[in-house]
């Protein structure tokens, strides 16, 4: 048994449903009782009005009653808009009112309240989904993503990662991050089972990894700043986690280094390195990573086209083209018209990263268009700085950041890098005797304005909720060090 996301629809249902489909960390339900609770809460969401064409927000956390509204929606033709109650009330309300649903979820009392006073029907027809994303005026700006995009990620995980039958994924991304429907699209996709794992288990590492165990994860996706984490937990290895046998990352750069500490760890792991924007329905490439690798080999590829997506670079910025594309922001055309265009009759985005792909179709990342600083009259990508750093020997992960006076004028820049065992986290402090010269090591890979004009070490790196470094906080850390700095040697 499983769910079929080409026709939003359960499929093989005289066969498998026995087979546990989701587990939180209060129930496991099976394929059976999966498809009873999904026809359950489509009766009750027809009963409050709720139909295709309109939108209605779920909000809640890591339980099985969120995917049950999700895979409801799905089936109904109605777009849900996920958000995490992380979240405040201020901004569940204002996407409520973005996206005029008047009839909201909340997966943790099961129960649905109002929203505005009369639905709004979308301007977008066949939505699977909007997912809402900072935006540069402080009001959040909502991708709209097409169900047939939705399948087409679907069908990828199926038929491209050779994962095996009916595996279990570990699901900890919040579903308000569109890198979250890999685990549960691939679980569902494929009859497998998806395993929810809450705030509350994660911050226990040990119960984590006994939690784990117990739903016999296969498939791990994360960020590699989620995995740096557990690396700090002794338990985190094949011998407590037999069962796990495939990585995936996105989000962030994956070194070198940390896949080595990973096959370490999980010695016959396969580490598959992704990437993609929301706007590209969570990811547009991929690739295996194989050993051997070099601790100072950089950069590692993020990948190459999937088979429905076409990329091209334009002035040094990657673009991607195909079916998997938003169809624009949720009514904001003029955001839409800066990103969107037609490529080969296909919908096309500006993704705003740097990258160059080689003769063989391989993708490499350079950083962010805005991550580009111009110091000292030189042109310079914080990713490019970030990559150097993390050639450094010990060094798991980097992050460059660029100071500013109050003016806005640039001063230098300062690098970090994270060294887990020797301070606690988000702690600055000197650097490792190994890397006493780490200029002159630097000189050797990048041009002298591109050397930080100062390093630190750092027990864990902050993150943000979507488990990337948090660079805002870094600089707030450095900031915070130098005013303390004179007191202390007084």
């Amino acid at each position: 048994m499983h769910f079929d996301f080409d026709r939003c629809d359960f499929a093989d249902c005289a066969q498998g449903g026995a087979a546990p489909a989701l587990r939180d960390a209060r129930r496991v339900l099976d394929w059976a009782g999966l498809q009873a609770a999904v026809e359950a809460w489509m009766l009750r969401a027809q009963a409050e009005g709720i139909a295709p064409g309109t939108a209605v927000v779920l909000s809640g956390h890591k339980q099985i009653e969120f995917v049950v509204a999700m895979l409801g929606c799905l089936r109904l033709g109605v777009t849900y808009v996920p958000l995490d109650s992380i979240n405040p009330p201020q901004r569940l309300q204002r996407i409520i009112e973005l996206v005029g649903a008047a009839r909201c979820y909340d997966a943790a009392s099961d129960s649905f309240g109002a929203g505005v006073a009369q639905a709004l029907p979308l301007a977008e027809a066949n939505l699977a989904y909007i997912m809402f994303t900072s935006g540069s005026t402080g009001d959040p700006k909502g991708v709209q993503i097409g169900r047939d995009s939705l399948a087409l990620f679907a069908g990828w995980i199926r038929d491209c990662l050779a994962l095996g039958p009916a595996p279990a994924f570990m699901n900890q991304m919040l579903f308000s991050f569109d890198f979250s429907l890999f685990d549960l699209c691939g679980a569902l996709a494929l009859g497998g089972q998806c395993v929810l794992c809450p705030r509350e288990v994660i911050a226990a590492p040990e119960a984590f990894v006994g939690y784990l165990a117990e739903g016999q994860v296969q498939v791990w996706a994360s960020t590699p700043s989620f995995v740096r984490q557990q690396l700090l937990n002794d338990a985190f290895d094949a011998e407590h986690l037999p069962a796990l046998q495939v990585f995936v990352f996105g989000a962030e750069s994956l070194t070198p280094t940390l896949a080595l500490q990973l096959w370490q760890r999980f010695p016959k792991a396969r580490i598959i390195n992704s990437y993609g924007p929301t706007e590209a329905t969570c990811s547009t490439t991929w690739i295996e990573i194989e050993p051997p690798l070099a601790p100072g080999a950089q950069p590692l590829s993020i990948g190459r086209a999937k088979p429905y997506a076409e990329l091209f670079v334009e002035d040094g910025e990657l673009c991607i083209a195909g079916d998997h594309v938003m169809r624009g922001y949720l009514n904001r055309p003029d955001l839409s018209a800066g990103v969107l265009f037609e490529h080969n009759g296909k919908r096309a985005y500006r993704s705003g990263d740097l990258a160059d792909i080689d003769a063989e179709g391989r993708v490499f990342f350079h950083g962010r268009r805005d991550d580009q600083i111009k110091l000292h009259g030189y042109r310079i990508e914080l990713g490019e700085v970030d990559a150097g750093l993390a050639t450094l020997p010990g060094v798991s992960a980097a992050a460059t950041v660029a100071l500013r006076r109050p003016d806005g004028a640039l001063v230098r820049m300062i690098g970090f890098i994270e060294t887990p065992e020797q301070l606690p986290a988000a702690t600055l402090g000197p650097l490792p005797e190994a890397l006493a010269d780490w200029k002159q090591r630097l000189a050797g890979r990048l041009p002298s304005y591109m050397i930080p004009s100062e390093l630190l070490a750092c027990g864990q790196f902050p993150a943000t909720l979507s488990d990337k470094v948090d660079r805002k906080r870094l600089a707030a850390l450095y900031q915070d060090a130098r005013v303390k700095r004179p007191k202390e040697t007084a």
